[in-house]
Formats: structure tokens, C-alpha cells, sequence
């Protein structure tokens, strides 16, 4: 009576689905974060979906704004080269 097992499911799919739900809690953070050190160089419409699809996309969202949204965000405010 005393046991709290779960004879189903082993230990080590608790831990592994443990460390999965923090990283991803991490990633998301981590988006967040680095959008609204961005947020000044985008539109407030564009810094409002880039965080609703890091919310409501767990792991393609973060992913997607610190590959491609962080550098298109980057690249409207740097000065262009050419003369």
C-alpha cells in the first residue's frame, strides 16, 4: 500500500519526459527574452507574433525567432553599406 510505483510506466521515462518539459520551458524563456531585447527594432505588430507563435508553438516557435526572426529583425536597423 505504501508503494507509489507505476508499474506501466518506468522512472526513466518520468525523468526523461521531466527534462524535456524544462528544456523546452528554457527554450521559450530564452525567445522571449532575447524578442523583447529585439522589440525596439521591430513593429509592435511583428514583436506580438513572434511572441504568440513562441508561445502557442512549443518548439518551432522559439527555434524559428532565434534563427530566422533574431537576424531579419537585426537587419532592418544596421545602416546600409553601399555609397
Amino acid at each position: 500500500m505504501g508503494s507509489s510505483i507505476n508499474p506501466i510506466i518506468p522512472v526513466g521515462y518520468d525523468i526523461a519526459w521531466t527534462m524535456v518539459s524544462v528544456l523546452v520551458i528554457a527554450l521559450i524563456v530564452v525567445a522571449l527574452f532575447s524578442i523583447a531585447r529585439t522589440a525596439k527594432r521591430l513593429t509592435s505588430t511583428q514583436a506580438l507574433i513572434w511572441v504568440l507563435v513562441t508561445i502557442f508553438v512549443p518548439v518551432l516557435g522559439p527555434v524559428a525567432w532565434l534563427s530566422i526572426g533574431r537576424r531579419s529583425g537585426l537587419a532592418q536597423v544596421q545602416p546600409s553599406t553601399d555609397r
